[in-house]
């Protein structure tokens, strides 16, 4: 991707605009396209996605470094967009790695209190001079993300936090991912389609450069990824990246990783569980395999080879 090909949104200041073009082609590692590594469970999930006592996730993962090795075999090999996790998490570990490309989480929430006790909200934990804190003792921070739950009666609270994040990020220079989950006591379908290309073009409204969305449930009478590019299309310049989702197996996860980026047209995805509960060699191997659909144009056939070492 040439730098002339990279929008720059308007609210970028004149002077910054080569540090936004350096930092978005950083993250999508010059492509324009996003293979985001979604280091974010520890707070989202608990400890629920690293360790089952080493039945089906390895005990490797338990450790969050193992997190940041996979990040630094990946970005050697230029197969990883960005690792996204929380400030605090990326500062224990960001001075063995400062120059990974990283995108700071800023709010999160954990799992503990369900829908029916409370609509979910999730508010930031810090604030932008804390994330330049970061980048000024020399970690490649090159972003910022946020969840915002659509639909919850704390929508608006969060919906006016991301948007103020995102002009401050943009600003410096810096990129914004948002995470857009319609979850809520009123939200009755959050894979609906319809509701799915509404979050995208909320993004849009609040200036996102990435949304990272839920795979939908299909339209009447259009496929699951043929829907997804409704959402594609209700971004318009932001671009959509999809949930990795739940651990799947890999010609299972690698075709509708294709599906989601070669029929319905997303930019990228968001893959954590896919990645970290793996060995790190087969970790390094399945980021490198998302790498060459996302990026490369690959086959699912040529991206499980690269999974496969072949």
């Amino acid at each position: 991707m040439d730098r002339q090909q990279v929008n720059v949104p308007a609210d970028v200041p004149n002077e910054l605009m080569d540090d936004y073009i350096d930092n978005f082609l950083a993250a999508t590692a010059g492509t324009g396209c996003m293979n985001l590594f979604a280091c974010d469970q520890k707070i989202e999930h608990l400890n629920d996605d690293f360790h089952d006592g080493g039945a089906t996730i390895p005990l490797s993962s338990n450790n969050p470094g193992h997190l940041f090795e996979i990040g630094a075999r990946t970005h050697a090999q230029g197969t990883l967009g960005v690792l996204a996790g929380q400030l605090g998490l990326i500062a224990q570990y960001a001075r063995d790695h400062p120059d990974l490309p990283y995108l700071v989480k800023m709010n999160s929430k954990s799992h503990l209190i369900p829908t029916s006790v409370r609509d979910p909200v999730s508010q930031a934990m810090w604030g932008m001079e804390d994330v330049m804190d970061l980048a000024s003792n020399g970690i490649n921070v090159v972003g910022i993300g946020y969840t915002i739950y659509l639909g919850s009666r704390y929508e608006h609270e969060m919906l006016s936090e991301a948007a103020q994040l995102i002009r401050q990020a943009h600003q410096l220079g810096m990129l914004a991912v948002v995470w857009m989950y319609p979850r809520g006591s009123e939200v009755k379908d959050e894979k609906d389609p319809h509701l799915i290309a509404g979050a995208a073009g909320v993004a849009a409204c609040i200036g996102a450069d990435f949304a990272k969305v839920n795979y939908p449930r299909a339209f009447d009478g259009m496929s699951q990824a043929e829907s997804l590019g409704v959402a594609v299309e209700a971004a318009g310049r932001t671009g959509i990246i999809c949930s990795g989702g739940s651990s799947m197996d890999a010609r299972s996860f690698l075709e509708r990783l294709h599906a989601q980026v070669h029929t319905s047209g997303c930019r990228g995805a968001a893959t954590g569980r896919n990645i970290h509960q793996k060995e790190t060699e087969a970790a390094v191997r399945m980021t490198a395999a998302c790498h060459a659909i996302i990026c490369d144009g690959a086959s699912v056939d040529e991206a499980l080879s690269i999974f496969n070492g072949e």
